[in-house]
């Protein structure tokens, strides 16, 4: 994993992402998760390994009329429960190692939600600011061109993730329906306008404040007598920020690339929105908040945390200084296992990523459903769905958690696993 730094202080050691890799910080889970479960060592490897992986040249030519080679990945994790399923990252940092570490998590994430799929991750080493459109257009149909044989509404089915949207769905689903006929549920988070399901926008942040409210029983905590930071301001981020606020909760500060910004009295989550997502201003020139240091952030107190940026950002550097109770991680692999400790041992209460941020598939599940049959239900019902799935599975592994003496990560692991392995085991897969 590359060190790069989320704000402005790229000397400060609390910004910078973990030098463990994220592919390092899910072998650390799986192996305790399969040790704790005593399944036979000779399988292993079998669960461990991804099924396949493609990697594929993406020639551009761009407007600066140079030639460009960018790398495309696709890796099908383990397909023993359904269809593969996992979003595409566009972003300079993804490589092999970041994308199959994010195609396991999307192994167990989806057993342990319930969603019948398998894990899948993809993603293009591109640097997507300062493309015009019609560029990114064209290395997004690339990318579907070359990989469109091994992907399927029953083979593995793509998705949003850092750096793409519904209108990247939109143009691979295109592309794919060049050869197919019109397929759309061989990606999910669509546009309404080509059958994306209402809430599929909306679901990852949704999902994590589900979460929240699920933590916030168990802690004693009032929603409307919370303060919150938000460490990432995409899509995740903001509808946490948007969701939090509609529950009394105060945003005190919020951090992306840019910087970072404090206000005691708070955020306003809608104005910042408008500011950022919709007038493309820099997170640090919102007039309403004050611009502080990146690394000073991270010592801010408030009640909950939620890292919604880029993976490896908690790591031993800043977890010591962290002033919170409860963190909820709407990134994928935020947290390394140094920093998870830490936090243990500050008694800060951890709700994982392996089923905070799961609202995202599960709404993808029911975008494919929707699709398939040709009919599509109303945002209410939805998020109530969602709302459901996620209730159930902080439910189940929280219940674990306690019955075992472990964290709800150690829990969650040990959910999914077993229940691919089940699956696998009854398949045939091994004996």
């Amino acid at each position: 994993m590359a060190t790069e730094t989320l704000g402005k202080s790229e000397g400060d050691p609390r910004v910078r992402r973990a030098r463990v890799s994220e592919l390092e910080v899910v072998r650390h889970h799986f192996d305790r998760a399969w040790d704790s479960l005593g399944l036979q060592e000779d399988a292993r490897q079998i669960f461990w390994e991804p099924y396949r992986e493609i990697s594929v040249q993406i020639p551009i030519k761009l407007a600066d009329g140079e030639m460009h080679v960018f790398h495309g990945f696709r890796i099908q994790h383990n397909g023993a429960r359904g269809p593969y399923k996992g979003g595409m990252r566009f972003h300079p940092e993804v490589d092999i190692d970041e994308v199959r570490a994010l195609a396991s998590m999307m192994t167990w994430k989806t057993a342990v939600a319930g969603v019948p799929f398998g894990g899948a991750k993809g993603g293009v080493n591109v640097d997507t600011r300062g493309l015009k459109e019609h560029e990114l257009e064209g290395i997004a149909r690339a990318l579907m061109d070359k990989i469109s044989k091994l992907v399927g509404p029953n083979r593995d089915i793509p998705a949003p993730d850092i750096g793409t949207n519904a209108q990247t769905m939109a143009w691979l689903m295109d592309e794919f329906g060049k050869l197919n006929g019109h397929t759309p549920a061989v990606v999910t988070g669509k546009p309404i306008s080509l059958e994306g399901s209402y809430g599929r926008e909306a679901a990852t942040g949704r999902g994590c404040v589900v979460m929240f409210e699920e933590a916030a029983r168990k802690l004693d905590m009032d929603p409307e007598e919370t303060t919150f930071m938000v460490q990432g301001f995409g899509n995740v981020g903001s509808w946490i920020a948007r969701t939090m606020q509609g529950l009394g909760a105060k945003l005190i500060a919020v951090s992306d690339q840019d910087g970072a910004i404090h206000s005691e009295a708070g955020i306003d989550a809608d104005d910042l929105i408008e500011h950022v997502h919709l007038q493309g201003g820099k997170l640090t020139d919102f007039a309403a908040a004050e611009e502080i240091d990146a690394g000073d952030f991270y010592e801010l107190p408030c009640d909950v945390f939620f890292p919604a940026a880029l993976g490896g950002m908690v790591h031993e550097d800043n977890a010591s200084v962290f002033n919170f109770r409860l963190m909820v991680e709407g990134a994928n692999n935020p947290t390394t296992f140094a920093a998870d400790q830490i936090l243990a041992d500050k008694g800060v209460y951890v709700v994982p990523d392996l089923i905070a941020n799961a609202g995202g598939v599960v709404v993808s599940y029911f975008e494919w459903v929707q699709n398939l049959q040709h009919f599509r239900w109303e945002e209410d019902a939805v998020n109530d769905m969602l709302q459901g799935v996620m209730r159930r599975t902080f439910g189940e592994v929280s219940s674990r958690a306690e019955k075992d003496g472990k964290s709800l990560r150690e829990a969650a692991f040990e959910i999914g696993v077993s229940r691919v392995v089940e699956a696998s085991r009854t398949r045939g897969y091994f004996s």
